[in-house]
C-alpha cells in the first residue's frame, strides 16, 4: 500500500476515542489529556508514513495507541508519588530532602481543613500567621523574634531587600556560592536592589577586610555558610563571634546565613556544623537557615533574630508573597515541638537516619539478602551514605548495603522505579546498590517484596532475549 492510501486510512481522533481499545484510558484519564495525546499518536504516524518507514495498514491503530500509552507511562512518572529511598543520601534534593515526622504529618493533615490560621479561639479574635511557630522557634533558638517564608533562598531575598535595598552589603569572596538550580549569590544581590560588596580572596578573609569596607553606603555585613562545598588548605575566614565584634556602627546589621538549619550538636556522628543557638548567641542580628535540611521539616525559610530586624522584615511588601501556608505552619509547629522535648534523634527521621548504628544497618542488609539471594548474586558490603542537600558537604557516614551484580542492572534499577510505591537505588560499578541507612522500618517489607518482584520479572526479561 502506498504512503496515500496510509494517510488516508488514520483514524480521526473521534473515532479513536470511542474505540474499546482505550477503554481504560478513558476511566483513568481526563478526557482532553486523553484527546491531545491521539492526536500526538496520529501526527507521529503520519511521519512515520511520509519519512517512507515502513508500516503496515493494519499496524497503524496499534502504532498510534503505542505512542498514547508511553506518554501515560512517561507521565505517571512525573507525578508526585511516594519513593522508597534507597540511595544512602538523606536529604535527597531530588527526592524532596527531609522526610517529615509522623507528628508533623498529622498536624498539616490537620491544617488542611478549616484551621485557626490567623484567629484567636481564646479571644475569638484575629491573629497574626504563624505566631505560635514563631515563638516555639524563639525558644528553641533563643532569638528574640522569628519569622517564617517559603523557603530560604525567599529569606535571603527578603532580607537583603528589606535592609539593605539601595545600598551594599559586604561579603566574603570566598562565600559567593552558587545554590542548586543554578542560582547565584551575586544575581539575588542584584534582584533585592543590593550592591555587593566583595573583600579579601577566594580563599583567605580577614576582619579587617570587613572593617575597611565600611562606609556610608553600606547597610550589613553578611556571613554566607558554604553548605554544598568546602575550603581547605591555606584559608582563613571570621568566625560570626568575630563578625559581630566588627568596629561597625549600629545601624549596619550582621547577617548569617546556615542554610543547613542544625539544631542540635551533631559532633558526636562526626559531623561539625554551626547550629542556630550558636549563631543567635554570637550576637548575629539576622540569621537563615531552611526548614526541610537539618531543622527535619517541609519547605521553609525560617528567620530569627533581634526582635527590631525582624519587624522591619514583617513590614515588608515582599512579605505577602513569601509567605508559608497553613500547612506549612503547622508541620514546622509541630516539627519545633518535637526539637523542644529533646526526642528529635526518636521522632525526626533525618535525624534517626543521621545517628542510626551502623551494625542495625548491616543486619537488615543481610535479612534483605536472605529474601533475594535465590534470584540474583547479591552481597551485604560496605557502603558510604551522605548528607545530601547541601549539607555538611564532604562528610561521609559509614553504612552498609546489598550490592546486586549482574548484566544491564539498570534494567532492574527502572523495575524498582516502576514499583508501587517507587524504589529509587544507587547504580555504580555496573552494579544495583540498596543502601538501607535511608530506608525507614516501616518500609523495609515493601521494599523486600517490591525487590523479590523486580528481580523475578528482570530476570525472566533477561532469559527470554537471550
Amino acid at each position: 500500500m502506498n504512503k496515500t492510501d496510509l494517510l488516508r486510512n488514520l483514524p480521526s481522533v473521534d473515532e479513536l476515542l470511542r474505540s474499546e481499545l482505550v477503554a481504560d484510558l478513558r476511566e483513568s484519564l481526563p478526557h482532553p489529556q486523553l484527546t491531545q495525546w491521539i492526536r500526538e499518536g496520529i501526527e507521529n504516524c503520519r511521519q512515520k508514513i511520509l519519512g517512507d518507514e515502513s508500516l503496515a495498514e493494519n499496524s497503524i491503530t496499534e502504532f498510534i495507541l503505542s505512542r498514547v500509552r508511553q506518554r501515560k507511562e512517561a507521565d505517571s512518572g512525573q507525578s508526585i508519588q511516594r519513593v522508597i529511598n534507597a540511595t544512602g543520601v538523606v536529604l535527597h534534593t531530588n527526592l524532596g530532602r527531609a522526610p517529615l515526622p509522623q507528628r508533623a504529618i498529622e498536624h498539616m493533615n490537620e491544617a488542611t481543613k478549616y484551621s485557626n490560621v490567623e484567629f484567636d479561639l481564646a479571644s475569638g479574635r484575629r491573629s497574626k500567621r504563624g505566631g505560635r511557630v514563631t515563638q516555639l522557634l524563639s525558644q528553641l533558638t533563643g532569638a528574640e523574634d522569628a519569622l517564617i517564608v517559603n523557603n530560604c533562598a525567599a529569606a535571603t531575598m527578603l532580607v537583603l531587600q528589606a535592609v539593605a535595598f539601595g545600598k551594599e552589603v559586604v561579603v566574603s569572596r570566598g562565600q559567593l556560592v552558587e545554590i542548586g538550580g543554578g542560582f547565584r549569590l551575586p544575581d539575588v544581590f542584584r534582584a533585592a536592589g543590593v550592591t555587593l560588596h566583595e573583600v579579601g580572596t577566594t580563599n583567605r578573609t580577614y576582619l579587617r577586610d570587613y572593617e575597611q569596607a565600611i562606609n556610608e553606603q553600606t547597610a550589613a555585613l553578611i556571613r554566607v555558610h558554604r553548605s554544598n562545598f568546602h575550603l581547605s588548605g591555606f584559608v582563613t575566614e571570621p568566625t560570626i563571634e568575630e563578625l559581630v565584634s566588627a568596629k561597625r556602627p549600629p545601624e549596619v546589621a550582621v547577617i548569617d546565613d546556615l542554610g543547613s538549619g542544625c539544631i542540635s550538636d551533631l559532633s558526636h556522628l562526626g559531623l561539625n556544623e554551626p547550629t542556630v543557638g550558636e549563631s543567635v548567641r554570637s550576637g548575629a542580628d539576622l540569621t537563615l537557615f531552611s526548614g526541610d535540611k537539618l531543622f527535619g521539616g517541609p519547605q521553609a525559610g525560617m528567620i530569627v533574630g533581634r526582635k527590631t530586624w525582624i519587624e522591619r522584615l514583617r513590614k515588608s511588601p515582599m512579605m505577602r508573597a513569601m509567605r508559608a501556608d497553613k500547612t506549612t505552619l503547622a508541620a514546622l509547629e509541630a516539627t519545633a515541638e518535637i526539637h523542644l522535648s529533646g526526642n528529635g534523634s526518636k521522632e525526626i527521621p533525618v535525624l534517626r537516619m543521621l545517628s542510626a548504628e551502623v551494625s542495625e544497618i548491616q543486619t537488615r542488609c543481610q535479612s534483605l539478602q536472605e529474601s533475594i539471594t535465590s534470584l540474583c548474586y547479591c552481597e551485604v558490603v560496605p557502603s558510604e551514605s551522605q548528607v545530601g542537600g547541601g549539607s555538611i558537604p564532604g562528610s561521609i557516614l559509614p553504612s552498609f548495603a546489598v550490592k546486586i551484580h549482574g548484566q544491564h542492572v539498570d534494567g532492574l534499577a527502572r523495575r524498582l522505579r516502576e514499583c508501587s510505591p517507587a524504589i529509587q537505588a544507587r547504580v555504580s560499578e555496573e552494579c544495583l546498590w540498596l543502601d538501607l541507612r535511608t530506608v525507614a522500618e516501616d518500609e523495609f517489607q515493601s521494599l523486600a517484596s517490591s525487590l523479590v518482584q523486580a528481580l523475578t520479572d528482570w530476570t525472566q526479561d533477561k532469559a527470554s532475549k537471550a
